[in-house]
């Protein structure tokens, strides 16, 4: 099992969107380092910390898991879409996503600050400077030492 980080700021869609849904598509990941995380490495019951960033309360919200793995993102066929890609082609898709479930929504917020004053996280990418991933690696005592700052 893989764990990982996937932000996406909450006036977009937050951890109650998908609490709502139960399942839904990670759509529109347009770089390149990310959609490979998603491509090769996602696998079905991958456990997933649902980040919220670009917002008041920043921080880990809740969990999720990996229900399905990478398909084409239908959106860069999509001429209406903001994640239309011209170069993309239904025989050579340039951009992928995976289908996310609902597990648990967090008691609270877990801060980026207190993840940056958990010493055995120095090393998380999260907290390196210049790391705008949308999705991101953990290893699974990472996962576990942020779920236990709740």
């Amino acid at each position: 099992m893989n764990y990982w980080l996937m932000k996406t700021e909450p006036d977009t869609f937050s951890i109650d969107d998908l609490k709502k849904r139960k399942k839904e598509f990670w759509d529109g990941v347009r770089n390149y380092q990310a959609r490979n995380f998603m491509r090769d490495n996602m696998k079905k019951g991958d456990l997933i910390l649902i980040y919220h960033s670009s917002c008041k309360e920043i921080g880990v919200a809740g969990v999720a898991t990996v229900t399905t793995e990478c398909t084409p993102d239908k959106t860069q066929f999509d001429e209406e879409s903001k994640y239309f890609d011209k170069k993309a082609t239904k025989e050579k898709p340039r951009w992928f996503y995976v289908e996310v479930k609902f597990k648990k929504k967090l008691k609270r917020v877990i801060s980026l600050d207190e993840i940056k004053e958990e010493t055995k996280l120095k090393d998380l990418a999260l907290i390196k400077k210049g790391n705008r991933l949308s999705i991101m690696p953990l290893k699974k005592k990472e996962f576990d030492i942020i779920l236990s700052l709740e």
